[in-house]
């Protein structure tokens, strides 16, 4: 099984990968990576070795060398089938060779290959690429280097490409990370964070503005690596004007000056108090195999399946009364709780709540292209405007197929996108929120789900953002071309970056302005920010390269929509991305080793390198689904090379990881390829072809589906509570609001002054209880709060002052009348 990709050979042959350094260098909102892969044949043959490796999605690749011995070879980036042909006939010939490309499926995966390694020949692959920092709640600029690439799931009809040749292995990968970083930025440098273990940060000046951190010794590369770099004042806009290169040919982008923009529009305190109460909420939930693993490795994880049904108790309390809402499941099928979104109230509330309570992670692969075309197919609602949340793992082999299908359909909706656990595409979760007009978030380590989603609940509560547009003003002379998509939504708080070209020259005055205007809750709004045309210096070319994989991102857009110009916009996409040297979908890397002068002789041995990710123990059979045993409901294929009765003896024989809650006759079809004619089994089939020799139970005994009992989890006071809420935003005085107080029910109602009834001074506790003993999880039920405040406020109570001081000596707090806003 030589050609199976991501699994050792049985002799357990060493993998030529040993070593991984990473150096980063970030430069405000923008990371320039530069990763370098240590490669050594082991082997007493030549050796030919496959590396599938995540990247940020939309990451600018611009270099891509390898050093044999003591010389260097420099790719160059050519037209992808030229490259390949160049790398096939280099290989072929007994040439040393490598071949870097991006996937056509997902913009996040790409494939190195490594060709005719003599034996015990070191060869040391540098890739560097520039990446924007995505901005966190907290204001964090996120940087995160992948270490996870889950086996992405490809539907049944798809053609499957690199992202179905995953590398799968049980353990920790076998070799090592070291990683460094370098902050500099024009503001002073607060504090710099990661999920990993880093040695302390050394500010390299007084200001404040530069600074370094490794890694910790000994990380294992098991894990995302994320780094969190604070700034002060980052709400403040800025600009950065980057030269263009005097070679390049006149009038190109390469030749311009180009200037990075990044806008934070701030609204008005007023506006923002003023939440709308109308909408459709649509929460589409993965609910395939993978939603069976933990949320983390550490104490206290949750199960992912658990952690979103929490996080769907909490939204489905926040929700607004009179708005819309449904439920979808996916896997590899989707079903919804109501036909159609229903109307808000109590009892399309309690009827989802139980639903909730029964889901499990047992709908199969991770298909989400169907369930979306079934809601965009859903009328939409007069004055309600849809919002989709959809929570996945992540892990589809058709990216780009469902980011086209959102962005047909951007104009009746927003989406708003979370990324459960390690692995998780950035291109699809990125690339949802982008063409969905919404806002992304990334659940990994030891994040809470919870405060992701209500963030992003508010952000669809905000009052719409309209009629958008960006005006330049520059000195008689100069002309600005924006290079970046439209604005098409605006967040509080929330950093837009826009890429521009600048032409021609001026003797006037060397600065210009950028305005943004839009219309907020019917009132226009402008933000303006002045910049200095005169170019930054050092800046490496980041701005340009970055602009260049923008435009190049929209060429794909216009080449996958069709038409007339096909072959005129792939031609123009080829051309820029030579021009910037930047990877595209239509271009790829290629070195070839031209100071050897001798050619390896002898067969190559293939090698597919890991990296974390699925592997059914006990056998050789690599499950392309997700990082996580219970994936074997999903696809299995088996490489060229095994005959057809070999294989259905394999898939009868395996034995699955004792994590395993599932059937293999839940698998399905497994492709083979036999005699060069490929088939396609049910595993369900050859479990029936056995039917007459022992029962189905007797067959499932083989597959270890036992876990250990895991012990009862404790009741979350605070989730308890929310659960007891009624839609209205009131809570009813009962013995289970007792408990969560840790009292009894007449100690409650022995204490309720007269003047109020049971509901009123339960849902006034209820609200002392949150500000009392709650506030670090605030943003978690601020909307459960608001609606209590607002169904008090409604209900005219008097003397209102001494029930709560009444409530604060009953539970034990010091919480104002203010504060609780009623």
């Amino acid at each position: 099984m030589t050609n199976c990709c991501g699994l050792v050979t049985k002799e357990k042959l060493p993998v030529p990968l040993k070593s991984i350094s990473v150096e980063v260098q970030v430069k405000g909102h923008v990371a320039t990576v530069t990763s370098t892969l240590q490669y050594v044949n082991e082997e007493e043959r030549p050796l030919e070795a496959l590396f599938v490796f995540p990247l940020p999605a939309d990451a600018a690749v611009c270099h891509f060398s390898a050093k044999i011995g003591e010389h260097e070879i420099v790719a160059e980036l050519k037209e992808k089938q030229t490259a390949r042909d160049q790398y096939d006939d280099a290989v072929s010939s007994g040439q040393q060779a490598f071949l870097l490309e991006e996937s056509e499926e997902s913009s996040d995966v790409f494939k190195l290959s490594v060709g005719c390694l003599s034996p015990g020949q070191n060869a040391a692959i540098s890739i560097t690429y520039i990446t924007e920092l995505s901005v966190q709640a907290d204001h964090a600029l996120r940087f995160c280097l992948p270490a996870v690439l889950n086996p992405r799931y490809t539907p049944a009809g798809s053609a499957a490409g690199i992202v179905s040749e995953i590398s799968s292995v049980c353990d920790s990968v076998p070799y090592t990370l070291t990683l460094s970083v370098h902050v500099s930025s024009p503001k002073p440098i607060s504090k710099l964070e990661s999920n990993c273990t880093l040695d302390p940060l050394v500010f390299l000046d007084s200001h404040h503005t530069h600074a370094t951190v490794n890694l910790s010794s000994g990380h294992k590369f098991d894990k995302d690596v994320e780094l969190f770099v604070y700034y002060e004042n980052t709400h403040q806009p800025t600009a950065i004007v980057e030269a263009g290169v005097t070679a390049a040919q006149p009038g190109s982008l390469m030749s311009d000056p180009v200037v990075m923009i990044s806008l934070y529009p701030e609204f008005p305190e007023e506006v923002m108090s003023s939440l709308t109460t109308q909408g459709e909420f649509v929460f589409v939930i993965d609910r395939s195999g993978s939603m069976d693993c933990m949320m983390h490795h550490g104490e206290g994880a949750q199960m992912r399946i658990e952690s979103a049904k929490e996080t769907l108790l909490l939204l489905l309390k926040s929700l607004p009364m009179g708005c819309y809402f449904n439920i979808y499941g996916f896997g590899s099928r989707y079903e919804s709780f109501f036909p159609q979104s229903v109307v808000y109230n109590q009892d399309t509330m309690d009827q989802a709540l139980k639903r909730v309570s029964e889901m499990r992670a047992d709908m199969g692969g991770t298909e989400i292209l169907q369930p979306l075309k079934h809601i965009y197919s859903q009328p939409c609602y007069p004055e309600h405007p849809r919002q989709l949340f959809v929570f996945t793992d992540g892990e589809v082999g058709n990216t780009k197929e469902v980011l086209d299908l959102v962005r047909n359909h951007s104009s009746s909706h927003r989406c708003f996108s979370f990324g459960i656990g390690e692995g998780a595409s950035s291109a699809l979760i990125t690339g949802l929120a982008r063409e969905g007009c919404g806002h992304a978030q990334f659940i990994t380590g030891t994040d809470r789900m919870q405060p992701k989603a209500m963030q992003s609940l508010r952000f669809a509560l905000q009052p719409v953002v309209n009629k958008i547009s960006v005006q330049w003003k520059v000195p008689d002379g100069i002309t600005v071309d924006t290079l970046s998509p439209p604005i098409n939504v605006i967040f509080q708080g929330q950093r837009s970056l826009v890429y521009a070209q600048i032409k021609g020259q001026s003797s006037e005055s060397s600065e210009g302005s950028v305005m943004i205007q839009y219309n907020l809750k019917d009132q226009p709004v402008t933000n303006q920010l002045h910049f200095c045309l005169k170019p930054a210096e050092d800046t490496g070319l980041m701005i340009h390269r970055l602009a260049a994989r923008s435009l190049i991102g929209r060429l794909e857009q216009e080449e996958r929509a069709g038409g007339a110009e096909v072959e005129s916009v792939r031609s123009r996409m080829v051309k820029l991305s030579v021009e910037a040297g930047v990877n595209s979908v239509h271009t790829a890397f290629i070195a070839i080793n031209k100071h050897n002068r001798e050619t390896v002789k002898g067969p190559l041995i293939q090698r597919r390198i890991p990296t974390q990710g699925l592997y059914l123990r006990g056998s050789q059979l690599p499950v392309f689904g997700y990082a996580c045993v219970s994936k074997c409901r999903e696809r299995a294929i088996v490489s060229d090379g095994i005959d057809e009765e070999l294989d259905t003896q394999m898939l009868e024989s395996l034995q699955c990881d004792s994590r395993l809650k599932c059937s293999l006759t839940d698998l399905p079809p497994v492709q083979t390829k036999s005699s060069g004619v490929k088939k396609s089994i049910k595993v369900k089939s050859l479990f029936r072809r056995n039917s007459k020799q022992k029962s189905m139970s007797s067959v499932q005994t083989n597959v270890h589906s036992k876990q250990e009992a895991a012990p009862e989890p404790q009741k979350d006071s605070f989730l308890q509570l929310v659960s007891l809420q009624k839609a209205s935003g009131c809570w009813e005085m009962n013995s289970a609001l007792a408990q969560v107080f840790g009292k009894t029910e007449d100690e409650l109602t022995n204490q309720k002054p007269a003047q109020v009834d049971g509901s009123v001074w339960a849902t006034l506790l209820a609200l002392i209880w949150l500000y009392g003993y709650k506030m670090e999880h605030q943003v978690e039920w601020q909307f459960v709060a608001m609606k209590a405040a607002s169904w008090i406020r409604s209900q005219n109570v008097g003397g209102l002052s001494q029930c709560v001081c009444d409530g604060n000596v009953l539970l034990g707090c010091h919480v104002t009348q203010e504060t609780l806003g009623i």
